[in-house]
C-alpha cells in the first residue's frame, strides 16, 4: 500500500541522482531499502497544483491563489468562515489522496480538514482505530464513510485534535501536518497487515 506508493514515487521521480523527499518519506525509504544505490534524497517543499478559495454554501469559486497564499496563516478561515480552501498537489499521490479541503466549522469552532482517501472498504475499521488513538483531547471529532461509488474514504476531522495544530502556522504547514498524519497512518496500517 504505502510502500507501492513510494516505490513508484522514486521510480517517477528520481533525477540525475537525486530525489525530493520529506525528512519522515527519507526515513521511511531507508527502512525499507527503497533508495536506489547512488541516489541523493533532498528537501522536498509542499506546493498545490490547484490552491482555490470557495464558498461553503455554493462551492462556487471565490477565488485563485497563488503559491504565495500558502504563507497565509490558517486562521485566514476563521475570519473568513463563509469560505473554504482547496487544494489539490501531486504530492498528496503517495498517500492516496485526491485533493484537501479546509474550513472553519462556527458550530464547534474547530477548524476541519476533509479529503477522500483511496483505501479498500476493508480498511475501514483501521482508520477508525488510528484516528481514535491520534487525535488528542477530549472530545475529538471525525467522520469517516466509505463511498462504494468513488470507491474511496470520505474523511473528516478536526485539526484542533492534532497535537501541535495551533491557527497560527500557515496553509502550507497545515497541509504538511496533514500529510505527515495520513503518511503515518497508512505506515500504522500497512505495518499491522
Amino acid at each position: 500500500m504505502l510502500k507501492k506508493q513510494m516505490e513508484q514515487y522514486i521510480t517517477d521521480n528520481t533525477r540525475t541522482n537525486k530525489i525530493e523527499l520529506f525528512d519522515f518519506e527519507k526515513d521511511y525509504a531507508e527502512k525499507h531499502q527503497l533508495l536506489p544505490k547512488g541516489i541523493a534524497a533532498a528537501e522536498k517543499t509542499f506546493y498545490a497544483n490547484v490552491l482555490e478559495r470557495c464558498d461553503k454554501e455554493t462551492e462556487e469559486l471565490v477565488g485563485t491563489e497563488a503559491r504565495g497564499f500558502l504563507s497565509e496563516t490558517v486562521s485566514y478561515l476563521k475570519k473568513h468562515h463563509s469560505q473554504f480552501v482547496y487544494a489539490e498537489s501531486n504530492i498528496f499521490e503517495v498517500i492516496r489522496v485526491d485533493a484537501v479541503a479546509l474550513e472553519f466549522d462556527e458550530v464547534f469552532e474547530t477548524y476541519t480538514a476533509l479529503f477522500g482517501l483511496k483505501l479498500q472498504k476493508k480498511f475501514g475499521a483501521d482508520i477508525k482505530a488510528y484516528l481514535d488513538n491520534h487525535l488528542q483531547g477530549d472530545g475529538a471529532k471525525y467522520s469517516v464513510m466509505f463511498s462504494g461509488e468513488d470507491g474511496l474514504w470520505d474523511v473528516n476531522f478536526a485539526l484542533d485534535y492534532i497535537e501541535g495544530f495551533n491557527d497560527a502556522q500557515s496553509f502550507e504547514d497545515i497541509y504538511m501536518t496533514i500529510y505527515r498524519f495520513v503518511f503515518n497512518m497508512l505506515e500504522v496500517i500497512e505495518a499491522a497487515q
